[in-house]
């Protein structure tokens, strides 16, 4: 059976069982290999991605739950770390080992596009379901900050 959906503004179509985890045809049968394997339990963060604006984990979600969907992964960013995230997370060198970072990353996105502002509160709570083993919490959250006080910047000046 065929399972359509738009992955990072174009359209995909896969062959994939019906309750195959979306993470899976993302990297196996589609080879976008950012979003990353962590617990496979919805636990860790490692797999978020983006359905229709929300942070999922797409190692718990069947490839039908997203028919007719958007999706979006670490990839939808940017192809060359200019995004403000991606840039933030380079200046405030937030990875250790790097594995934890795309699905930190996309819960991160999900914050910003729905707090221009986000309190230490506000960032604790929103990554909350995202374990970083490197212990690089700190970081992560000076990094948003950064992010999202270059975001109005840009905001104002466009």
């Amino acid at each position: 059976m065929a399972i359509g959906f738009n992955l990072n503004g174009k359209p995909v179509t896969v062959t994939s069982e019906a309750d195959t985890p979306l993470l899976w045809v993302i990297r196996d049968e589609i080879g976008m290999t950012g979003t990353k394997f962590g617990c496979g339990a919805a636990l860790c963060g490692a797999c978020t991605v983006h359905l229709d604006g929300e942070p999922i984990r797409s190692c718990q979600t069947p490839v039908s739950a997203v028919a007719g969907k958007k999706v979006a992964t670490i990839e939808s960013l940017s192809k060359d770390n200019s995004h403000p995230l991606q840039k933030a997370w380079i200046a405030y060198d937030v990875p250790q080992c790097g594995y934890c970072q795309s699905g930190q990353l996309m819960s991160a996105a999900a914050l910003l596009a729905t707090n221009k502002n986000p309190s230490d509160t506000d960032i604790d709570n929103a990554m909350s379901g995202n374990i970083c083993r490197c212990g690089t919490y700190n970081r992560i959250r000076a990094a948003i900050k950064s992010a999202a006080a270059e975001m109005q910047k840009n905001a104002r000046a466009a």
